[in-house]
């Protein structure tokens, strides 16, 4: 399993390192994740059972939020659109979230 730098962790989320652990292992958990999609769309959401099946296991998705439920999720993207525009002036997310671990990592 693979998890963004800048995780965004949503406001019930209660321990989120807990819930980290546990999709690792593959772990009964009941949250939503949002990932960035493998296609030409730019992030997914679904539930975290997904993950138990064992196409994720060799093929792990890069983990850019865990929400407590859907709601909340799209509020965690609604929140990376917002930043998106204001950083870059477009909504091409992806691109956006890789820029944003490169200017940081440069800056460290």
């Amino acid at each position: 399993m693979k998890f963004y730098k800048y995780l965004y962790i949503g406001d019930t989320v209660t321990n989120p390192q807990k819930v980290k652990r546990k999709l690792k292992l593959h772990a009964g958990v009941q949250v939503y994740v949002i990932t960035t999609a493998s296609s030409s769309d730019q992030l997914e959401i679904f539930h975290s059972a997904y993950l138990k099946q064992r196409y994720y296991r060799y093929h792990p998705p890069v983990i850019v939020g865990i929400a407590s439920n859907y709601e909340e999720a799209v509020g965690i993207i609604m929140k990376i659109v917002r930043e998106a525009l204001d950083a870059t002036g477009n909504c091409n997310l992806k691109e956006y979230l890789k820029q944003k671990a490169k200017q940081t990592k440069n800056m460290e």
